[in-house]
């Protein structure tokens, strides 16, 4: 079993995956890094991204069709957990998540933890 986490270029994504990896080594699992950007994340940066990874981990490319939802869904087949990032929202913003995270939450075969990253 495996730690999934949805992985883009960005501050929730590199949260996701900070914690993603904490979540792999507290179980003494691999970490399955599902690329979920709008546009394919750039090779140097994800060379950056996972080359600092502790834990053993594996990159699943974006599919032909990026849908992100369903990238990370079927990678969660047989996974003890899966972990994405969500952007700080306005109040109005706060009653909707994104139809991305709301799709994982609700049809994900297991456990899902959400971050943020760190206010600035």
């Amino acid at each position: 079993m495996a730690v999934v986490v949805g992985f883009a270029g960005t501050d929730e994504g590199r949260a996701a995956l900070a914690r993603a990896e904490q979540e792999a080594s507290l179980r003494g699992t691999s970490l399955l890094v599902v690329d979920t950007g709008r546009e394919p994340t750039p090779a140097a940066e994800l060379e950056a991204a996972l080359g600092s990874l502790e834990v053993e981990h594996q990159l699943v490319p974006p599919g032909p069709l990026r849908d992100a939802a369903e990238e990370v869904i079927t990678a969660a087949e047989g996974a003890e957990l899966v972990v994405i990032g969500l952007r700080r929202r306005s109040s109005v913003g706060k009653l909707i998540l994104g139809a991305n995270a709301t799709r994982i939450l609700l049809e994900a075969p297991c456990p899902v933890i959400t971050v943020k990253p760190a206010a600035s």
